[in-house]
């Protein structure tokens, strides 16, 4: 029998549950006991989501970040937040947030210090606070808060499989502050990870997921030797390690990490599958293979007659050695797709959420342990959905496949080489030497959120709207020149998100009402969806820009987000390669960019703040 797990639930609730939680506590406004309980109910909630799971995640829910969450764990929080008064999970918010509003040393929420660093989780837009090293960083367990919720699961009667970032991932991710050698503090740290399994061990845990997503990246002798003392240090465990990676392909870490002494190897098949068939004839004939099958990472439905074409060989080879899964986890997509009731119908038949995908594992499942014709059914419908979607004329437009094909290489060159454009650009503007301007947007208040959700329910007109708008233009434009900026932007009231009001205007983009993902502890995001051929109906930014530029004789800035961004932080469609997706959003932005200067904008900013997403991990 094949067997069924999930790498990691979201966390943040369908409705934004956690958000709430934790913005309340923050603000003085709830206790801990009310957090905590809130936290308790979603746990809750996702263990019941997933029951059909031969094994549920354990442990991968936070209230802030899961790196945090190990560092808590290990007991390597910042000398800076030692000593302070209240429950350690203010110090925890310590770390997380840094300085808050109350200073006071007492039990309420944080007190003033420096937060932690924190980066982007590998090549997601989850952000992760740092671990922090040097040479007098010591390794005390406390195991607390995994033991309970493992407890509190085994208590509502669900086989579980709790969830750890591995020691090697875990220095990987940390900063030495004062130069020391990471990799010479894995040998304590390696004590207390035993200490940990041996603790789970006692609880009656038989499987941890333990991940260690540092092997899709390119690994230094040094490195990869540490897999090796980690995974061998750990092999006399009383429980049964599925060491998991995701988010790319082992490539020259793939003999290494079939040899690492572990009972279970989790495969990304999604981004790694032209890895599968090596690593099997790699791998020993006990250990298990588990294969991530299901995308974790964007929201298509999978098709499943094509899943099943590859995957029923590979299970009639190995049998009850194969586990399957999502290919990371579902952390990096929205909870529930039955929330959403404004998506097309046509569209909505397309997508797969969280509770979708863990269906979807589901039907696989089934079909490769009772055989296909007991979901024929909804195989069937699934091919009928994928047979729609391929044919669709909401996603495929021929006009704007051909003006992609039809793009040329010197439709993305300069006309003239940059000594010559930066002399007729400085005669014309007659700028300072040392021009100064802003980057965008002003802050977005409650008064310019509060009309904006009446605009969007109906309760005002456009004209109204606009009106409140022109305003907070007008305040912007009048506060820069009161300071003296030589080249003034309008401020951005209008939108909402760079991307997501781009996404509105755009044909080929919906906008989802739930489809939110966490970024950072309660900051949430929602990626529009990128579902069909990229259109601009008309100009998106012409008008604001125009009324700003009248008030002022200033060079006032057009303000674009550019298609790498717009590309990377969507939820983008996976029929067709991301190059011409990304093409498609940069011909439209390149038309907006024409409609601005012939209304007389000589200055345009474009911003690419997720260049950083489209890199590879290597």
């Amino acid at each position: 029998m094949v067997t069924t797990h999930n790498l990691g639930f979201p966390r943040i609730g369908p409705k934004r549950e956690l958000k709430a939680a934790l913005e309340a506590y923050w603000q003085g406004k709830s206790t801990r006991p009310d957090l905590e309980a809130t936290g308790l109910q979603l746990c809750q909630s996702h263990w019941q989501e997933q029951k059909s799971l031969n094994y549920i995640p354990v442990g991968d829910f936070s209230f802030y970040d899961q790196v945090l969450d190990m560092s808590a764990t290990l007991g390597n929080l910042p000398e800076r937040v030692k000593g302070w008064d209240g429950h350690e999970l203010d110090n925890y918010f310590r770390v997380a947030r840094g300085q808050s509003v109350n200073n006071s040393k007492d039990d309420l929420c944080c007190g003033g210090v420096q937060a932690g660093e924190m980066t982007k989780w590998f090549d997601t837009n989850y952000h992760y606070i740092v671990p922090e090293f040097s040479q007098e960083t010591t390794f005390c367990l406390n195991p607390m808060r995994l033991l309970t919720e493992c407890l509190a699961a085994q208590k509502m009667g669900h086989s579980i499989k709790p969830v750890i970032i591995g020691p090697v991932t875990y220095l990987w991710l940390g900063k030495a502050k004062d130069g020391c050698q990471k990799l010479d503090l894995l040998e304590p740290l390696l004590i207390v990870y035993s200490e940990l399994l041996d603790q789970l061990a006692n609880i009656g845990v038989e499987w941890v997921q333990i991940d260690e997503p540092v092997l899709v990246t390119e690994l230094d002798h040094d490195w990869q030797h540490a897999l090796t003392l980690a995974y061998h240090h750990l092999k006399s465990s009383r429980v049964k390690l599925l060491l998991a990676t995701y988010f790319g392909q082992l490539q020259d870490n793939l003999h290494l990490a079939s040899t690492l002494p572990v009972a279970g190897f989790h495969l990304d098949a999604i981004n790694a599958s032209s890895e599968i068939m090596p690593l099997m004839g790699l791998l020993p004939s006990h250990r298990i293979l588990s294969l991530g099958v299901i995308n974790g990472r964007n929201i298509w439905k999978t098709d499943l007659k094509k899943l099943l074409g590859w995957l029923t060989p590979i299970y009639d080879k190995i049998g009850d050695r194969l586990w399957i899964a999502p290919s990371c986890s579902l952390l990096h997509v929205p909870v529930d797709l039955n929330n959403e009731d404004k998506i097309p119908s046509e569209i909505r038949s397309w997508l797969a959420f969280a509770l979708q995908k863990i269906e979807e594992l589901k039907v696989v499942a089934t079909a490769l342990n009772e055989g296909q014709e007991v979901v024929q059914d909804v195989l069937d419908a699934n091919e009928q959905d994928m047979n729609a979607r391929r044919h669709s004329s909401l996603a495929h437009d021929p006009a704007v496949k051909k003006a992609v094909s039809s793009h040329v290489t010197t439709d993305s060159q300069r006309q003239s080489p940059y000594a010559i454009r930066a002399k007729k650009q400085a005669e014309f503007f007659k700028l300072p030497l040392f021009p100064t301007t802003t980057i965008g947007s002003f802050p977005q208040t409650a008064e310019i959120r509060h009309a904006r959700s009446q605009f969007k329910k109906g309760m005002i007109d456009e004209v109204s709207y606009r009106k409140i708008m022109y305003r907070e233009i007008e305040f912007a434009v009048h506060e820069q020149e009161k300071l003296g900026l030589d080249v003034l932007v309008h401020g951005e009231a209008e939108r909402n998100d760079m991307v997501e009001y781009f996404a509105e205007q755009l044909e080929g983009y919906v906008v989802s009402q739930f489809g939110w993902v966490q970024s950072y502890g309660s900051r949430c995001v929602k990626p529009p969806i990128l579902y069909g051929d990229i259109r601009r109906p008309r100009s998106m930014t012409v008008d604001w820009i125009k009324y700003a530029q009248s008030l002022t004789k200033k060079p006032m800035k057009g303000m674009l987000t550019g298609p790498v961004t717009m590309l990377n932080w969507s939820f983008v469609r996976d029929d067709q390669s991301r190059t011409n997706t990304c093409y498609q959003l940069a011909l439209e932005i390149h038309k907006e960019v024409l409609d601005l200067e012939q209304s007389g904008i000589r200055i345009i900013q474009i911003d690419e703040a997720a260049l950083r997403e489209g890199l590879p991990l290597r």
